[in-house]
């Protein structure tokens, strides 16, 4: 069951997001098709000691119109939050992506990201491991606010973001939709379609990456709002790694954030402001061997050159997708034979999933064990 929130004010009590936890929702199917012949993709288990809670919510900002179609009046966003939570009635895993998300995605997924097959592949299939309707731990962790590369839905970030829940923190995933391959609502209107899918194309020029990027730190600056959140930590991969810097640098409820691969300049070189200026709040710049390049240097140098409490860190044998639920996915879609060997490494690089996915989770956790540490869990 997704929950509806239009906030008639900017900011709502703190108490909000705990509320929301009250009622229980219905799991969605395992799968919409079951293709015969079709790999059944899994994703790794959470290694906390806690089950995870899963809620999807709707939010919608009417202060803002949509930058991508100015016909819908409104900013609406999906966002799924993820919490240390209790075995409940009902309480089945949910799908990674809906049957309709699913079925939308299986027509994009080679043309957001080429390598991925156009085909045989059962996107519907995969399970989180999060569950719909779980009762919610007494007492709430830290925050963490998530959002994914430019292109990218947030149920690609679902393996990380459930680790992060099992070990305590409260974890919300933030769609940006008309950015993201595809965003499923609660319902079909007028001015927009129950999915919309990205207008974002390769070729992408500096004027669109500057809206994408100002448009995610205000997402993310507004869910801050409606949820009451104070004192929260950020990371986002690629395009999302960009705006939890940025974000870090524009918002002082923000007291920690991870850079997972986003660059801190323009295409056309002009830096962010978070690139131009020294931060007093932790921020992780975490990267691969594989996507370093001349500008992510330069970008990362020039924030780095400020000192303060910026850190960088590499992964090698590794590349741009492996911070994703890629890093998992794409080695079995090339061990059934629908991807190729090039394709892999241009993903997620040669190293085995079985090293990237924990050095990903523990490069992710211990900063923010660190920076924003779970100090005392609800009891189990």
């Amino acid at each position: 069951m997704t929950t509806s929130h239009t906030p008639g004010r900017r900011s709502l009590a703190k108490g909000v997001l705990a509320a929301l936890f009250l009622a229980t929702a219905a799991p969605g199917p395992a799968s919409a098709s079951g293709r015969p012949g079709a790999p059944l993709l899994r994703l790794p288990a959470p290694t906390g000691p806690y089950l995870v809670g899963a809620r999807v919510l709707h939010l919608v900002d009417r202060s803002r119109n949509d930058p991508w179609d100015i016909t819908i009046g409104v900013r609406e966003l999906m966002v799924t939050v993820l919490r240390p939570a209790s075995p409940g009635p009902g309480s089945a895993r949910v799908p990674q992506l809906t049957p309709g998300a699913a079925e939308t995605f299986g027509f994009l997924a080679h043309l957001v990201h080429p390598p991925l097959p156009a085909a045989g592949v059962d996107w519907a299939a995969t399970l989180a491991h999060a569950r719909a309707g779980a009762p919610p731990l007494p007492g709430r962790g830290p925050v963490l606010l998530y959002s994914p590369g430019g292109g990218d839905a947030r149920t690609m970030g679902s393996s990380l973001a459930a680790d992060l829940a099992s070990h305590g923190w409260t974890v919300v995933t933030v769609d940006h939709p008309g950015d993201a391959s595809e965003v499923e609502f609660p319902d079909e209107r007028p001015e927009r379609p129950r999915i919309r899918t990205t207008v974002l194309r390769p070729d992408i020029d500096a004027a669109t990456f500057r809206t994408m990027i100002d448009t995610r730190v205000a997402d993310l600056r507004f869910v801050l709002d409606t949820l009451g959140l104070d004192r929260v930590g950020i990371y986002g991969h690629s395009a999302g790694g960009t705006a939890a810097a940025q974000a870090l640098h524009e918002d002082r409820r923000i007291a920690a954030a991870v850079n997972l691969e986003g660059y801190l300049d323009q295409p056309d070189g002009e830096l962010l402001p978070v690139a131009r200026r020294k931060t007093d709040r932790p921020l992780l710049l975490a990267g691969t061997d594989g996507f370093r390049d001349a500008r992510l240097d330069r970008s990362w140098a020039a924030l780095l050159a400020h000192g303060g409490p910026v850190a960088r860190r590499q992964l090698d044998n590794a590349h741009h997708w492996v911070f994703t639920d890629y890093a998992a996915l794409v080695p079995q879609l090339h061990a059934a034979g629908l991807m190729t060997a090039a394709g892999r490494a241009a993903m997620v690089g040669r190293a085995d999933p079985r090293a990237t996915v924990p050095a990903v989770r523990d490069l992710v956790r211990s900063f923010f064990t660190r920076h924003l540490p779970v100090r005392a869990p609800a009891s189990r």
